[in-house]
C-alpha cells in the first residue's frame, strides 16, 4: 500500500506511555507521569457532576461556555492585571496540548520558522514539523537551565513568525525570570513575531517564585497566545480542559483551529472548571504550599539517598542527576533498570531533547503524589541501591 504520513511514522510512541507501560508491567511505583494520585477540589467535581443532570449536554459554545470564558478572563484580571474580553479574546479547547496546537496552527505557515527551548515537552516538535514549519532549537543546560542569550537571538531570523516556550517549565522546574522574558519579548518586537506562551504550571510555584506572563510586558499583549490548564491548576488531569487567551486579532484563528481539532469540549466540565477558576485566593496559596511539601519530601529522600537533586522553582517535577550514584551508563537504561529491579519508574530527561548530544545523565521523578507513595518510592530505591553495594557502584548498567 501507499506509505503512511511520513513523520507521524517516524515518531515514537512518547516517553511517558512507554514507562508507563513498564511500570505497570513491573509493578512499579509511578513517579514518572505528572498526574496526581489524588483527587481535585470537591465542590469543583461536584459542580461538574451537577452540571450533567441539567439539561445542558448538547454542544456548547464552540469557544466555551460563557460561564467558562467570563471566569478565565476574570482569573486573568485578578492574577496578572490582563484585561480580556470574555467574547472575543478567550477560547477554551480540549486540553493545553490541543490549544498549543490551535496556536501554533493559528500563526504559523508552511516554511515558518518557530524557536523552540529545550529540553522541551514532546508534543512542541512533531506539531511544528506537522505543521511544515522549520524547528530552530535553542537549549538550556543543566543545572541551572539559564536562558542562553547569544543563542537565542540567533535563533530569530527574517523567517521567524513564532517562538513556543514553557514556564514555569517542564521538565526542568525552572521559572522564567523578569529579566529572562524581557530579553525574549525584545526579541519578538524585533523580529515581528509572535509567543506561544505554555504557563499550565502557572500556580505551581514555590520559595516566593512567582509565575510572570510574557502577555504583561510592554508590547506583548498582541503578540502573546497565553494557555493555561485546569488540569494542573486543579488536579484533575483527565478532565482535558485548556484555555487560550489572546487579542482579538488573533483569536479567531485560534478559534478555527480549534473548530477542525475538536470543535468544543465536554460543557459540564466546562462549568466545574468555572466555579474553580473564581475560588479564593487560598485555595490557590494552599496549591503551590502543599506541593512544596511534596517537592522537599520527595527531594530530600533522593539527596540521602544520593542523588544529584537540581533545584526546582516550580510545576510537578524534580530533575536528579544520577552520577553521583555511581552509575555510568544512559538516563535511559537508567530508569529502565529502576523500573525494573527497585519497582519505581522516572522518565530520562534525554526524551525531552530533539536535536544531538543531550545531556544523558538526568531523571526526572514526579512528586504530585501521595506522601506514603512518595515515602514507599524512596523505601524501595534505598533498598535497592544497598543491594548493589555502597551507593550504586555496581549499577553501571
Amino acid at each position: 500500500m501507499q506509505p503512511q504520513n511520513a513523520l507521524l511514522s517516524a515518531t515514537g510512541t512518547t516517553i511517558f506511555t512507554v514507562m508507563s507501560a513498564l511500570a505497570n508491567q513491573h509493578q512499579a511505583i509511578n513517579l514518572g507521569q505528572g498526574f496526581p494520585d489524588y483527587d481535585g477540589p470537591p465542590d469543583v467535581v461536584r459542580a461538574a457532576a451537577d452540571a450533567l443532570l441539567d439539561g445542558r449536554n448538547q454542544y456548547p459554545p464552540m469557544t466555551g461556555v460563557p460561564e467558562l470564558r467570563e471566569a478565565v478572563a476574570a482569573h486573568n484580571r485578578r492574577f496578572y492585571g490582563i484585561e480580556a474580553d470574555a467574547n472575543a479574546e478567550v477560547v477554551v479547547t480540549s486540553g493545553a496540548t490541543e490549544a498549543i496546537t490551535a496556536c501554533l496552527m493559528a500563526v504559523l505557515n508552511p516554511g515558518d520558522e518557530c524557536v523552540l527551548i529545550e529540553p522541551l515537552y514532546d508534543t512542541y516538535l512533531p506539531v511544528v514539523k506537522l505543521l511544515g514549519a522549520v524547528p530552530k532549537l535553542v537549549r538550556l543546560s543543566p543545572p541551572k537551565w539559564e536562558l542562553p542569550r547569544a543563542e537565542l537571538a540567533a535563533a530569530f531570523g527574517p523567517k521567524t513568525k513564532a517562538i513556543l516556550f514553557n514556564t514555569p517549565m517542564n521538565p526542568t522546574g525552572k521559572v522564567f525570570t523578569a529579566a529572562e522574558l524581557a530579553f525574549i519579548a525584545e526579541l519578538i518586537q524585533r523580529h515581528d513575531c509572535y509567543a506561544i506562551c505554555d504557563e499550565v504550571y502557572e500556580h505551581l510555584t514555590f520559595d516566593g517564585w512567582k509565575h510572570i506572563p510574557l502577555m504583561t510586558l510592554p508590547g506583548m499583549r498582541q503578540r502573546c497566545m497565553r494557555i493555561g490548564s485546569a488540569g494542573k491548576t486543579f488536579s484533575l488531569t483527565g478532565w482535558k480542559v485548556g484555555y487560550v487567551t489572546c487579542d482579538r486579532s488573533l483569536a479567531p484563528n485560534v478559534a478555527k483551529a480549534h473548530q477542525n481539532l475538536t470543535f468544543t469540549t465536554p460543557p459540564n466540565l466546562q462549568r466545574g472548571v468555572a466555579v474553580g477558576l473564581v475560588k479564593d485566593d487560598a485555595y490557590f496559596e494552599g496549591l503551590s504550599a502543599h506541593l512544596q511539601q511534596k517537592r522537599d519530601r520527595l527531594s530530600q529522600g533522593l539527596a540521602r539517598l544520593g542523588f544529584g537533586v537540581l533545584p526546582t522553582q516550580g510545576t510537578y517535577f524534580i530533575t536528579t542527576d544520577v552520577r553521583p550514584l555511581g552509575w555510568n551508563g544512559d538516563d535511559v537504561a537508567f530508569c529502565r533498570t529502576l523500573t525494573e529491579e527497585a519497582k519505581v519508574t522516572a522518565i530520562p530527561v534525554t526524551a525531552f531533547y530533539a536535536s544531538e548530544d543531550a545531556p544523558n545523565h538526568y531523571a526526572r521523578f514526579a512528586f504530585c503524589k501521595g506522601d506514603a507513595l512518595l515515602d514507599a518510592a524512596l523505601a524501595r530505591m534505598e533498598a535497592w541501591l544497598a543491594s548493589r553495594g555502597a551507593g550504586a557502584r555496581a549499577a553501571n548498567g
